[in-house]
């Protein structure tokens, strides 16, 4: 089997950009032969159509990249493979996506959520992210580039760092994060929190609500600190293990890449118990899930040419689509102050968090359980 890979490529430090090039390395690796490709990139996916042949051309990306990773390959022959996360909610290509053999998505909540919004997933599979456990593997806190970055980040030698790490920290849940350090400050407070974000003006406009918070909560601005900035694949390793806790408690999270990594890193993970993270963390044993206190949900949304309609227009729902979660801000009070207190549960727990990691997401695993789902499906060798 010949296999075309649409991703962003090169690839970046985007969540779609890594999933896609974590298949591309998986399976060239396994001995499939498999070339990457822009996904945008029409004159080149052409040139490779021609010259190369594949079977199939695997797309990453959400419905919305329906022209360029199934229309494009389609219109040459090629069969089309997307492998989908949901982007909030499926406005359309309806009958593109029922028509295909195979579609992956990155967790059953993804499924669900096509689902939910009128396609017919008897053909999808679920697919998780694959992740580099030789990458994102566990640095002792005595190790001198661990010491250095938690002394630049300005964390003390007798306190704990909590790390939340996104496009924004607000929509990984960063608020309900620091009204529970809120709520257990006064009974431990030798805790530094760090955000970081890749930059821009939705990081910097969440920025000033985040700050806000930080003032209304009563909490010290010294003891959160949030910088911007785009790194290195090679650095974020380092990061992670610069950290105690990894906080994520979502509001809207397919999969959730670097929740894994860090559990990869021996990093317990407090998250939320819905979506992508209910899938990949274990509740009590590779970290916790605050259950959800409430729900965003709309009873229409605007829709644009660029999702494939003739205009702007608001489609209305036949009842509310819940679009985002908000956790449990005692329930994640209560989990991470476990964590911060108790140094033999936090140890145990990010053990095992490596050992779950390494045993369900490693890249070279996903990529071959992808490859022989698409031959048997396909009838491919």
């Amino acid at each position: 089997m010949k296999s075309l890979i649409l991703y962003a490529y090169p690839p970046d430090s985007s969540g779609l950009s890594l999933q896609g090039d974590m298949l591309y390395r998986g399976m060239k690796e396994n001995g499939e032969e498999v070339m990457p490709c822009h996904w945008e990139g029409k004159l080149q996916k052409e040139w490779i159509y021609n010259y190369f042949q594949p079977d199939v051309a695997i797309g990453v990306g959400y419905w919305g990249y329906t022209p360029e990773i199934i229309l494009h390959p389609q219109k040459f022959g090629i069969t089309p493979v997307p492998w989908l996360i949901a982007d909030g909610w499926v406005a359309n290509y309806h009958d593109v996506l029922n028509g295909l053999p195979l579609i992956f998505v990155t967790s059953e909540w993804v499924k669900k959520t096509y689902e939910r919004d009128g396609v017919d997933t008897k053909n999808f599979e679920v697919a998780h992210v694959g992740i580099e456990p030789d990458l994102f593997k566990s640095i002792p806190k005595t190790d001198p580039r661990i010491k250095k970055l938690r002394q630049m980040l300005g964390v003390g030698p007798d306190e704990k760092l909590i790390l939340t790490v996104g496009g924004d920290v607000t929509s990984k849940g960063a608020q309900e994060v620091l009204k529970a350090l809120a709520l257990i400050n006064p009974e431990f407070s030798k805790w530094k929190y760090v955000c970081k974000s890749w930059g821009g003006d939705c990081f910097r406009g969440h920025l000033k609500e985040e700050l806000g918070l930080i003032k209304e909560l009563g909490l010290e601005k010294e003891k959160i600190l949030h910088f911007e900035g785009q790194n290195s694949r090679e650095f974020m390793p380092y990061l992670l293990n610069a950290a105690d806790i990894y906080a994520a408690p979502s509001r809207l999270e397919g999969f959730g890449m670097i929740q894994v990594e860090a559990q990869a890193c021996g990093i317990p993970v407090v998250s939320i118990d819905a979506m992508g993270p209910k899938e990949t963390i274990i509740h009590n044993e590779t970290g916790f899930l605050a259950k959800v206190e409430s729900t965003v949900n709309l009873e229409s949304e605007l829709v644009y040419p660029e999702m494939g309609f003739e205009k702007e227009t608001r489609i209305f729902f036949d009842k509310p689509k819940t679009f985002a979660h908000r956790a449990s801000v005692e329930d994640l009070a209560k989990y991470l102050l476990i964590l911060l207190t108790d140094e033999k549960k936090r140890i145990e727990m990010g053990k095992e968090a490596r050992v779950h990691a390494l045993k369900n997401f490693h890249y070279r695993d996903i990529a071959a359980f992808m490859t022989a789902r698409i031959k048997a499906r396909l009838g491919l060798k």
